[in-house]
């Protein structure tokens, strides 16, 4: 890979349990959770009786040399790692096995860290490595609470094992909150290696403002390694965060212990199948790049490797009482939400590809607030709750009241979303059992866009970054492939004179879309009363994946010709108010080009923009055009939007 990633995944299970690297070399600052707080691990090899640093370090200054960092490779599920020191080469390999088609293997809360080494002079070394993990793993900021912290062995493996006394199991929801409940394991078979726990002397820093100088508890595995290439160490980090999602008052176990499977048995089951899940990753991992290179060039393969494992841990995936499928979101970095309607909508490309039951899973906590007391619209919900927490929208909730804000509700935007979602999973997969369990809803909404949807009253919708905005004419385009998403539906259910209905009235409605949107040059507006101005149209992808031709190709091209004159050196803005783009609608966008060769043009600036940010951290999807900084918004499982290239290419969208 030749994209300098912002920041690099370590560890990535799910918006709790995910370590980053916000160094351009692993040795380089601290390790940290996605929101940029500490959760310092450190790895530890010393040769020949010299300890040297190879992966983070314990504090800014830290004194303890590092190895020579040599090599860094990034692909979908792996980050590999290449150091020099003292005769030796070190290799450490994290691996995420973050299959979206094995949900038992999705959600197992194991990732894997192989390390092996080398002689590089052809002399014998004494080599033995460490990684420590500390306290911050498992609590909201180091010294929280109190600690328990205990070894022992289970199935031939050393393990370490720690969490929280007071265990508040789901009690705090939030955005910018790590986990404090459950149990952080590390682990390293025992024929290998030791684990212990420890106190360490940690100086006080800006990044942990809630303590003092003074010690943290660490887990460390340590194990010998022999330089002749015969045999690595593996070591694992495991979470059992005991209940993962309060669903309307459910306490929801994750899909892997659903059943109560224990820890301790995951973990073993991890080790026992590592090579099997290597030869998966790396199949995965070359399948990716070879299709996203085919249908968006090499920079775009490289932006998709470098998301995948964000887009996927930024969920959690469980059952519901009645067993049905839930993939809960967290609006990671915006407000802390969960099962965002506008964040899934962006995201779904990537589960088209991979798994499109997991749309359906997305949709399901919006449908059951949506029939539930408690909302009393017409229209869909914004959101299901706030993460982990999913008992009703919190997006525009009165505190004093406990009712929801009209004024804060995104109506035309969320029908067309859930109904474009809808119309795509069945599409992907041709399972119509959701759409017709809540068909009444999907018709009420159709319903709401067809009386509200040609030319929108001033709502909140997913542009309004630069201000609310009447009039919005991508979001009229938003109305019109909802609609035409039923009429899909409903072709599909057999129903050919529904389908004809709804398709019909999609069409005029774009008919009076290209006659009231136009500039006159061959742009189209921002807003239908704002002659001149100018924005991306997005949410034209779906008329072309699924070729329903509502608008026209001369319309498109002469819009996404208009495009040219407006990109900045890192992409162009989401519309003319400001100089910052969303990365998803700007991939979208990309996508309405008729040539490849115009799609990798319109993307490449994006791709420099990942490369030169100043800004370390996950990839944002909301960031200005002229300076690569973000603005806001980092490990948002948005970035699934980036793979609608490959969407395209794979021909599932195809009616």
């Amino acid at each position: 890979m030749m994209l300098r990633a912002p920041a690099t995944p370590l560890i990535t299970v799910d918006p709790y349990f995910s370590v980053w690297s916000p160094s351009d070399r692993l040795t380089d600052s601290v390790t940290v959770h996605w929101t940029g707080k500490p959760n310092t691990i450190l790895g530890v090899a010393v040769l020949d009786g010299v300890p040297y640093r190879f992966l983070g370090r314990l504090f800014p200054g830290d004194p303890m040399p590092a190895m020579e960092q040599t090599d860094v490779r990034i692909t979908a599920l792996s980050t590999e790692y290449r150091f020099s020191a003292a005769g030796v080469s070190l290799c450490a390999r994290f691996t995420s096995t973050l299959f979206p088609d094995d949900l038992p293997i999705l959600t197992r809360p194991v990732s894997y860290l192989e390390i092996s080494v080398s002689s590089e002079d052809g002399e014998a070394h004494a080599v033995s490595v460490s990684v420590s993990v500390s306290e911050e793993i498992c609590l909201n900021y180091r010294g929280q609470d109190e600690l328990t912290a205990e070894t022992l062995q289970s199935g031939g493996i050393a393990l370490g094992k720690i969490g929280s006394v007071s265990q508040p199991v789901l009690e705090n929801d939030g955005d910018d909150i790590r986990i404090d409940w459950g149990y952080f394991y590390l682990g390293v078979p025992a024929k290998d290696g030791s684990v212990r726990a420890e106190t360490r002397d940690v100086p006080f820093t800006e990044d942990a403002p809630h303590g003092e100088s003074g010690t943290m508890t660490f887990l460390t595995a340590s194990a010998p390694l022999a330089t002749d290439g015969t045999r690595g160490v593996l070591f694992t980090f495991s979470y059992d965060d005991v209940a993962s999602i309060d669903y309307f008052g459910d306490k929801l176990r994750s899909v892997w212990n659903k059943d109560g499977k224990p820890i301790t048995e995951a973990i073993a089951e991890a080790y026992a199948d590592y090579p099997q899940m290597l030869a998966r990753a790396a199949a995965l991992d070359e399948r990716l790049f070879v299709d996203a290179t085919r249908a968006g060039g090499e920079k775009y393969a490289e932006i998709l490797e470098l998301a995948y494992r964000q887009v996927v841990a930024a969920h959690k995936v469980v059952y519901d009482k009645n067993g049905e499928l839930l993939l809960i979101s967290k609006e990671c970095h915006s407000n802390g939400c969960a099962a965002t309607v506008d964040v899934s909508y962006p995201s779904m490309p990537f589960f088209l590809l991979y798994n499109p039951e997991l749309v359906r899973g997305m949709m399901r906590p919006i449908v059951r607030f949506a029939r539930s007391e408690a909302w009393g619209f017409d229209f869909a919900p914004h959101d299901a709750g706030r993460y982990p927490i999913v008992n009703g929208q919190r997006y525009g909730l009165d505190r004093e009241t406990g009712g929801l804000k009209p004024e804060k509700q995104m109506p035309v935007e969320e029908c067309g979303n859930m109904l474009v979602m809808a119309a795509a999973a069945a599409v992907a997969d041709g399972d119509l059992a959701f759409v017709r369990e809540n068909l009444d809803l999907f018709e009420a909404w159709v319903k709401y866009l067809e009386q509200h949807g040609s030319d929108p009253e001033n709502q909140l919708c997913t542009d309004d970054f630069a201000g609310h905005l009447a009039h919005n004419c991508n979001l009229s385009l938003k109305a019109i492939m909802g609609i035409a998403g039923l009429g899909i539906l409903s072709g599909m259910m057999g129903d050919e004179a529904k389908k004809a209905e709804y398709l019909a009235r999609a069409q005029a409605m774009a008919d009076g879309w290209v006659k009231t949107a136009a500039n006159g040059d061959g742009s189209f507006r921002l807003a239908f009363d704002r002659p001149g101005t100018w924005s991306m149209k997005y949410n034209l992808v779906w008329d072309k994946l699924w070729g329903t031709g509502l608008i026209g190709r001369t319309v498109v091209n002469s819009e996404f010709a208009s495009y040219k004159k407006h990109v900045n050196p890192y992409g162009m803005p989401l519309d003319c108010r400001e100089t910052y783009t969303k990365s998803d609608w700007l991939v979208w966008t990309a996508a309405l080009a008729d040539t490849k060769e115009d799609f990798e043009a319109f993307v490449a600036p994006l791709w420099e923009g990942y490369h030169r940010s100043f800004s370390r951290a996950p990839l944002t999807d909301w960031y200005y055009t002229v300076t690569a900084e973000m603005r806001r918004f980092r490990n948002r499982t948005v970035q699934g939007g980036l793979f609608i290239k490959v969407l395209e290419y794979s021909g599932k969208m195809k009616l």
